[in-house]
């Protein structure tokens, strides 16, 4: 493939990362409309402070022996003036920046959680957790930049630009004349470093994600490495990617600097044409047609300080073109993780209790195991009738987790589909009905009473003391010093596997859904233990539907309806 074809590719494949920037950046547009409107203003200051340094030099000239001190006042006052001006019109861009940006990236990240953890329909089954990670940690403020310089820098370009050549262009129209034949150079030379930078740039973000997901799972699968002895061999393998992710850092910062200065080369160059033509015509060498030969300090000063000004904008166009090189490369990451979410229909909530509960219907449903890609349901067919229980056995990697998340309506499917039977009519899943309780119970770092309320937050302390009077879990409290106060660690530290899973189900009775889901509750329990949870299982299933997946011979006596599973298929 020629360099050619490579430019026409990349140029061909721009259009959808610009298409989808332009899209998330309306959330904060007005924001950042703002922003360059008050940026371009600020050059206004600009010509105000660089006319009184011209009109101080021409009164201080002037007047060398004659009260120079108070001839100089007045250009004083206006350069206070000017430089005041601009320094409060560019805070006041940078605010507005700011908030604009938080509220793409804010925007943005709310979405992007909503795709990994949707609230009203399944997560596709092409998510991948680290990728979605690094979306929302990582590539979602690689479009900072972007927002804060790039966006706002076009609005005032034409008018910071405009205003500072306009002064010009009144004090000397052909010094105006030659910046403005030198400005069609800048766009042409950032497009084509744009596109070297993020092709660059895309490589260097692919590779992060990468290195990042790899750390993960190295990370997940520390103990089994350190108990084969392949710990070094997985340290020299994640060594070699972060040495490839400097090498692409490296590379990307490299184009920046090239780019930056091939910038400041031509607005240099420009600078020096200027500075030649007013040093000619101030020392009357110049006499060429239509050239004007005759030109004032004052008005040689007062060009020479605004051309600079005149291409400071270009400037900080020139920084943002890199900026949104970046983004574009970002947003060919992100879209893809966003096009996961948007493929999922959003089902309306159900209401806290239905009345009755849910029937459940799986039709020719074939999957895959979330953390693998190996199959885990394949063509099954299921049908439980409402108010009835469905324990789900087999060895593990069965499939069981599989078919509860399906049924749960927390994930789609490869193929076939998932119903609840609402009064006899199938609905899509949604897990608005449904309650989970796995096995390890997901608590989070706060008190037992913050963990509880995340299953009803409007739920005050004599609804959670009789949701656990009514598992018969009283002792629980009783054991704990401070309560319902007391403080829970990350994963629930301080209580017991056993305490763990009774504040899981608790919780699933403050829910109140229709629909309960149970992923191995008793695994890792002492026999007591799983007599207590066994116990309040009995109490949860009462006036609903319920999916329990097991191991344990004990929790068979809740069942209605028994489906073993065999790699992905029932037997």
């Amino acid at each position: 493939m020629t360099a050619s074809d490579v430019l026409l590719d990349e140029l061909a494949g721009d259009a959808v990362p610009a298409a989808r920037l332009r899209g998330w950046a309306d959330a904060g547009r007005a924001e950042l409309r703002r922003a360059g409107l008050l940026r371009g203003a600020a050059q206004l200051g600009t010509v105000l402070w660089a006319g009184g340094l011209s009109w101080g030099a021409e009164r201080g000239l002037s007047a060398p022996h004659n009260g120079p001190a108070s001839a100089v006042l007045p250009p004083v006052l206006l350069i206070a003036g000017g430089v005041a001006l601009r320094a409060v019109l560019l805070a006041a861009g940078d605010v507005a920046a700011a908030h604009g940006a938080r509220t793409v990236r804010e925007t943005l990240r709310g979405r992007l959680v909503e795709t990994a953890l949707p609230a009203y329909g399944p997560v596709s089954a092409e998510a991948d957790d680290a990728a979605v990670i690094q979306a929302v940690d990582g590539e979602v403020d690689e479009l900072t930049d972007w927002l804060t310089d790039y966006l706002p820098a076009r609005i005032s370009m034409l008018l910071g630009s405009g205003l500072v050549l306009a002064a010009i262009a009144a004090r000397s129209w052909f010094v105006a004349l030659l910046v403005l034949a030198a400005t069609p150079l800048l766009p042409a030379n950032l497009k084509v470093i744009g596109l070297g930078t993020q092709t660059a740039v895309r490589a260097q973000l692919t590779a992060i994600r990468g290195h990042r997901a790899r750390l993960l799972d190295h990370l997940r699968g520390l103990p089994t490495l350190v108990g084969l002895g392949a710990h070094d061999r997985a340290a020299d393998e994640l060594a070699r990617n972060d040495r490839e992710v400097a090498g692409r850092t490296e590379k990307v910062l490299r184009i920046a600097f090239l780019s930056t200065a091939w910038v400041e080369l031509l607005i240099t160059g420009t600078l020096a044409v200027v500075a030649t033509y007013c040093g000619l015509v101030l020392l009357d060498y110049l006499s060429l047609p239509v050239v004007p030969a005759h030109m004032s300090l004052s008005a040689a000063l007062f060009v020479l300080v605004l051309v600079p000004a005149y291409f400071a904008p270009a400037r900080e166009l020139a920084a943002g073109y890199h900026a949104r090189a970046r983004a574009s490369a970002a947003a060919g990451l992100l879209g893809p993780v966003l096009d996961a979410g948007r493929e999922v229909t959003a089902v309306p909530a159900a209401p806290r209790r239905a009345t009755a509960p849910p029937g459940l219907h799986l039709v020719m449903v074939t999957g895959h195991h979330q953390q693998r890609r190996t199959a885990a349901l394949e063509g099954l067919e299921l049908r439980l009738a409402p108010g009835r229980c469905l324990v789900v056995t087999g060895p593990s990697g069965a499939g069981k987790s599989t078919l509860l998340a399906v049924a749960a309506g927390l994930y789609t499917p490869r193929g076939g589909r998932a119903f609840h039977v609402l009064d006899g009519r199938p609905v899509p899943a949604s897990p608005s009905r449904v309650a989970w309780v796995g096995q390890p119970a997901h608590l989070l770092p706060g008190t037992l009473r913050e963990n509880l309320l995340l299953a009803r937050p409007t739920a005050n302390d004599d609804d959670l003391l009789d949701a656990i009077a009514a598992l018969g879990f009283e002792d629980l409290l009783a054991a704990l010093p401070q309560g319902l106060d007391t403080p829970l660690g990350e994963r629930g530290s301080g209580l017991s596997s056993g305490q763990s899973q009774r504040l899981a189900l608790v919780r699933a009775l403050l829910q109140d859904a229709p629909l309960l889901c149970l992923d191995e509750p008793t695994a890792h329990l002492d026999p007591e233990a799983e007599r207590r949870v066994l116990s309040a299982l009995r109490t949860l299933a009462r006036d609903r539907t319920v999916l329990l997946a097991t191991h344990s011979p004990a929790l068979l006596t809740l069942a209605d309806q028994v489906v073993r599973l065999d790699h992905g298929r029932t037997r």
